[in-house]
Order: structure tokens, then C-alpha cells, then sequence
């Protein structure tokens, strides 16, 4: 059986800190880059502004500049997405076992990533900043880029497309069963690394996927 194997990159590859309060992360940036700021920002960045079909992906200088919007702020010069990369721009911490896995994984075929990210260029800058390398993976896809958010069939599909295997035989690595746990309603195979340590991944590959 020819399969391909797919990683998630946040809490399975690596550990990347995150702003624990993303509005007010984002709010400060804004700030820097001259853009006013409503009193409410609170509010107005916790509610929806872009009607998204369901499964899609909004990306977050979207929805930044929406907020803002409805709040009668304009942001010249690409203001929103400049300070969403700058709000998000993380320490890294590649997880122990995560190069061994990616070996593991390569000697049943292709290797994707495929990871749910709103914010344009995090997922590539986390891989520079970990011990792991872009050319490691065969497909490297986001929902950003993609257009559709994990555990929507659709970014599943959109990996094994770009690993050149059906759905179905793709093999799938994460650390959360709602959102990773999706690619069985695509018929693929499903790993969570909270019950198998990425040391231990050939070995249960070997287990889940028939010959």
C-alpha cells in the first residue's frame, strides 16, 4: 500500500509561544505602526466580521482590518498584516523525537505538513527557527495558504493532493483529535502523539497501515 505521512507543526513538531492575550499582542502593534485603536478592541476583535463559508480559513490580518473597520479605522500601508507577523512572531522549541519521526515517517513515501494558522508566514518562519528544515518535507501546507481549516476535508485533501496520494492512504500525525482527528472521516489514518511518542512512530505506522 503506498502511503504518504502527514505532521501537525504546533504541540506535535514544535512548541512555539504565543501571545496569551493575541488582541491586545496585536493592539500594541498596531499602535507602533501609527494606527488608532478603538476603545473597544476588545470586542470588536472577539466578534466575527467576515462571513466565511464553514471550514474556511479567515486569515488574521482579515479579520484584524474588518474590526477595525467597523470601528470607522482605516489601516494604510498594509498596517494590519504587519503588525499580525509582528504580534505572532514566536520563540521556538523543537520537540524531542520530531527529526527521528520525520525519518521514521519518510521511509513510507512522501512527507506533508499541514498545520491550521491564520496569521501569513508563521508556519515559515517557525520552521527556520526550529532544529527541523523546510526541504525535510515534501508539502508544506497552511490553512492560511490553503484556504480551509483542519478537520475540514478539504485541507486534508489539499495535502495529499500535493503528496500526489489519496486521501485516503494519508497517514496523519497530531496532537489534537477534533481538528487532526479529521482525517479519518477522509479515510486516512489518524496518530495522536499524547498517546504515542514520536519515538515511538515507525512502530505504530507499522501497526496501523496494512501492507
Amino acid at each position: 500500500m503506498s502511503i504518504a505521512v502527514g505532521f501537525d507543526l504546533f504541540g506535535t513538531l514544535v512548541a512555539a509561544d504565543r501571545p496569551t492575550d493575541p488582541a491586545s499582542a496585536v493592539a500594541a502593534e498596531l499602535r507602533e505602526r501609527g494606527v488608532q485603536v478603538p476603545i473597544d478592541w476588545q470586542a470588536a476583535y472577539g466578534e466575527p466580521h467576515i462571513d466565511a463559508p464553514e471550514g474556511a480559513e479567515v486569515p488574521l490580518p482579515a479579520h484584524v482590518s474588518a474590526a477595525l473597520s467597523s470601528r470607522g479605522v482605516e489601516t494604510p500601508n498594509n498596517a494590519a498584516r504587519r503588525a499580525v507577523v509582528a504580534a505572532f512572531d514566536p520563540s521556538v522549541e523543537t520537540r524531542d523525537g520530531a527529526r527521528t519521526a520525520l525519518e521514521a515517517a519518510s521511509e513510507y513515501g512522501p512527507v506533508g505538513l499541514l498545520s491550521n494558522c491564520s496569521v501569513p508566514e508563521l508556519v515559515g518562519r517557525t520552521l527556520i527557527r526550529s532544529e527541523l528544515s523546510r526541504d525535510e518535507f515534501d508539502a508544506v501546507v497552511s490553512s492560511v495558504g490553503c484556504g480551509w481549516r483542519k478537520p475540514d476535508a478539504r485541507a486534508f485533501e489539499t495535502l495529499a493532493d500535493r503528496l500526489s496520494v489519496p486521501v485516503e492512504n494519508l497517514v496523519y500525525i497530531g496532537d489534537s483529535p477534533p481538528t487532526d482527528g479529521g482525517i479519518e472521516a477522509c479515510g486516512g489514518t489518524y496518530i495522536n502523539v499524547e498517546t504515542c511518542p514520536l519515538a515511538e512512530l515507525l512502530a505504530r505506522i507499522e501497526t496501523e497501515v496494512p501492507e
